[in-house]
């Protein structure tokens, strides 16, 4: 090879490995904090919108994974993306009512029939409103997500009525709306960050929790609770947030970007809570739980059991708002 090639071919290596150091330079890094297992439909819509907002800006953006609360809690990962120190997050609705008051209606036990009638509100009108309302918390709100109908497991006896529910010290979300339902049920509601309930509950500090099949079964509660009963008592949304901070900082083809991969994250994780809807119950009777059902008649007893519940949360929420959810079709 002549001196005259061999410095072309130099300067080649040299320009190629400028380029992609300018390239990696260019990349902006999306720190995505979430509670739950990368197996959970946390990490599938966590999955979903790396890739289609790495696709669409052609590597502009590289994404760091934090899941099973590697970043802190929920409320600490909010708090953070306020700060500006995390870009984005998938939550649960547990701590959004601290945010955004108006979330909390979405808790009311018994509200939603189905899954399709809860996708319509979040998607209509009603839960489209409320998304607008994060940006005033420093936050911005791209889409619903879905966790699905909650249960109740424990160590202490099946739940068929809601005197079963006597003194039962239930790990709840730090939701007020979850909170105020349990009291007046008569159980000891006892708000618990994610990460220390497995503990809690092996220990015996607690005896049960709430939540739905699709933690259930991605965080393998069966290997330290006896009782599921299939209650469905609150539909439970999730929500796909980003800083406010990082997000005036994009272009519109970059936020366009972000736009679209939340709505496929959100229709992939409710992809994933339709299959569990589907295959949870027997995957868990297979490990060892015992699985039971409210019937329609025990359900109308703990309606009537919240009754007091539920006139303060039209004082709080309205009952025109609520009858407007119950009436979406």
């Amino acid at each position: 090879m002549t001196f005259m090639k061999l410095g072309a071919l130099s300067l080649a290596v040299c320009m190629g490995m400028g380029m992609t150091a300018t390239t990696a330079l260019a990349s902006t890094e999306v720190k995505l904090g979430y509670a739950l297992a990368p197996t959970s439909h946390y990490g599938v819509a966590a999955d979903k919108l790396k890739d289609v907002v790495e696709a669409e800006t052609n590597g502009e953006f590289t994404f760091s994974m934090y899941p099973s609360s590697g970043l802190g809690g929920e409320r600490e990962v909010i708090e953070g993306l306020q700060l500006g120190t995390v870009e984005a997050t998938i939550v649960s609705s547990g701590t959004l009512a601290n945010f955004v008051p108006e979330t909390g209606v979405f808790d009311i036990p018994f509200l939603f029939r189905d899954l399709g009638h809860a996708r319509r509100v979040l998607d209509g009108p009603i839960g489209q409103e409320i998304l607008t309302k994060f940006t005033d918390q420093g936050l911005v709100a791209l889409a619903w997500g879905e966790q699905g109908f909650r249960h109740v497991t424990n160590n202490r006896n099946q739940i068929a009525e809601p005197k079963d529910m006597a003194g039962m010290k239930l790990r709840t979300m730090e939701n007020p709306v979850h909170i105020e339902a349990f009291e007046t049920l008569g159980a000891a509601p006892t708000p618990m960050a994610w990460p220390e309930v497995i503990s809690a509950l092996q220990q015996g500090t607690i005896d049960g929790q709430e939540n739905p099949l699709s933690v259930i079964t991605s965080a393998k509660l069966y290997e330290v609770q006896k009782y599921l009963t299939l209650t469905g008592h609150v539909y439970s949304p999730a929500m796909i947030l980003v800083s406010k901070i990082f997000w005036d900082g994009l272009s519109d083809d970059q936020k366009a970007a972000f736009a679209k991969g939340a709505k496929e994250a959100s229709t992939a994780m409710r992809a994933f809570v339709s299959d569990v809807e589907t295959k949870g119950v027997e995957q868990l009777k297979a490990a060892g739980m015992e699985v039971g059902t409210l019937t329609p008649e025990a359900r109308a007893e703990f309606q009537k059991a919240l009754a007091p519940a539920y006139a303060h949360y039209a004082e709080t929420y309205g009952q025109p708002l609520i009858d407007a959810i119950i009436a979406t079709q």
